[in-house]
């Protein structure tokens, strides 16, 4: 859906900030800040636009920590 390295928002105590992570079906992302309302599992992830973030929607996805 969305190619290159991408700012995401998360939870500190689950993913790091600046961590670089795969995310099943958005690709590359790291974590950049952490959101006022992000908390437990969640990430908020950036989209270029309204289109894309409705049709992505809100799901469980996998992520993978790369080294």
């Amino acid at each position: 859906m969305v190619g290159g390295c991408y700012w995401d928002n998360g939870n500190p105590d689950v993913i790091p900030l600046r961590s670089c992570v795969w995310i099943e079906g958005y690709g590359y992302a790291v974590a950049g800040d952490t959101g006022g309302a992000i908390n437990g599992k969640r990430i908020d992830l950036f989209v270029p636009d309204k289109e894309q973030a409705l049709s992505f929607g809100r799901k469980q996805v996998k992520v993978k920590f790369l080294d």
